[in-house]
């Protein structure tokens, strides 16, 4: 019994047909679909090739034979013959990963049509500029989940406000809310939130939302203030409120609302959402955001993507050194190197955050979770077209390195777990808390008084 090409073997074989078909000169987009089922199309506009040639006879039956259930039924197509070709060979989501060649080869591209995942490689257009907006985002993300991420937003929240800033706390973890928990007043909590925006808008009805709460955590004295955008609203008097009938309506994309219109992406809603928070801050107290801090969820799904390549000016990434830690970063890090500008923003974005961290005094340790960290960059993100050769690195014990792989330690402390901030309403105050952060609030503390320079 023959065994079956698999996905992974077939997309390998799709690859391999799709680079030869371009060694003759035409363009070719390679197109993998929902079911991983590859179609070839091929840009003859120029030079119109007979659709029943033996060339595309032969071509369409190479697929069927080499990727066996993951050719498409009609393996190979030609813009020629295609209503829309532009959509294909002009797709802002095309990933190119050959270009033309002197020797007159074509260009090859790839289009993933997937559900979700999509933005870990889609362009890295990024946010709306620091300059233009005034205010800082601040994304705190973590490829594994339970590494105090959560908790570190915060504290950090805390802090920040008590050098009279006013920021604003927007819990993205939609699916298994966090950050809420810890900042959120029950005597005062909004009426709508982010899952709500996220819905109302869909059908042009946003407006009106009460979308944000003054956190408990807000200190007493001075003018620092806490906003929240938790994840679900808190209904009144016995309303109904069905939050997961609104998760599930959430993650998708969404034609245009009247003809002519552009299309609305989920990370252009998600975008929607933040701003209005970001504005009712103003409407709230006549105040706008001096930073803004985004938990985003853990692992690799559509919210932290968005977050991370759209959202944020900057990208706090907790990592604990074990194997599955770097195995899942650099797994997010080659998605990025597929598209060289796109990699190129990021690594400017990104700063690594040494979760949990058990030893004040062990540098070894630190600097062995440097090393992983290093290794991990300088294979994906500092390994790039055109790029200069990366400078070299030196673990040395006080040595100054500003660059993103340098870690920046919390302490772990068992005093944090299982804590219960309805019971201890000063947690961010106590003494351990603030030796388990000091290092971490220091370097993000230096990050908005000076939103133009990277993390240092």
């Amino acid at each position: 019994m023959t065994e079956s090409t698999r996905f992974d073997d077939a997309w390998e074989q799709a690859c391999t047909l799709a680079r030869t078909t371009a060694a003759d000169g035409h363009d070719v987009v390679l197109v993998r679909d929902l079911s991983g089922r590859s179609t070839l199309l091929i840009d003859d506009r120029d030079d119109e090739l007979a659709p029943d040639s033996d060339r595309l006879t032969q071509l369409r039956q190479a697929f069927r034979e080499q990727l066996g259930p993951f050719a498409a039924h009609n393996p190979v197509q030609t813009a020629a013959a295609m209503f829309s070709a532009d959509t294909f060979f002009d797709a802002p989501e095309l990933i190119v990963l050959e270009e033309r060649g002197e020797d007159l080869q074509g260009r090859v591209g790839v289009l993933e049509r997937t559900i979700v995942g999509a933005d870990w490689s889609g362009p890295g257009t990024g946010p709306e500029p620091v300059s233009s907006r005034a205010w800082p985002r601040i994304a705190l993300y973590g490829f594994k989940g339970g590494v105090g991420r959560s908790t570190a937003t915060a504290v950090l929240a805390r802090h920040l406000a008590e050098l009279g800033n006013c920021v604003l706390v927007v819990d993205l973890d939609l699916e298994s809310p966090g950050v809420s928990n810890l900042l959120a007043d029950p005597r005062a909590a909004s009426r709508h939130g982010i899952v709500d925006h996220l819905v109302e808008s869909a059908v042009g009805n946003a407006d009106g939302l009460d979308l944000l709460a003054k956190s408990s955590l807000t200190p007493k004295d001075g003018n620092g203030e806490i906003w929240l955008a938790s994840a679900s609203g808190t209904p009144r008097n016995a309303e109904p409120y069905d939050y997961l009938a609104k998760l599930n309506r959430i993650y998708s994309d969404l034609p245009p609302e009247v003809p002519g219109a552009k299309p609305r992406p989920f990370a252009q809603r998600l975008e929607d959402a933040i701003a209005a928070c970001e504005q009712q801050t103003e409407k709230k107290n006549g105040r706008l955001p001096d930073v803004v801090l985004l938990d985003s969820r853990a692992g690799i799904h559509d919210i932290a993507a968005v977050t991370l390549t759209r959202l944020c000016d900057h990208a706090l990434l907790f990592a604990v050194d074990n194997p599955s830690t770097w195995e899942g970063y650099r797994m997010l890090f080659e998605q990025w190197k597929k598209q060289p500008d796109q990699a190129r923003v990021m690594r400017d974005r990104l700063h690594i955050v040494a979760a949990m961290f058990h030893s004040a005094g062990d540098i070894d340790r630190l600097n062995t979770l440097r090393r992983h960290a290093y290794d991990a960059f300088v294979a994906t993100l500092y390994d790039l077209p055109d790029d200069d050769t990366p400078e070299p690195y030196l673990p040395v014990e006080g040595d100054v390195d500003d660059k993103p792989y340098a870690p920046v330690p919390i302490l772990f402390g068992n005093d944090l777990v299982g804590l219960d901030p309805q019971r201890s309403p000063h947690w961010t105050k106590l003494p351990f808390v603030r030796a388990a952060y000091r290092d971490f609030l220091s370097a993000v503390e230096e990050l908005v008084h000076d939103p133009y320079e990277d993390l240092a």
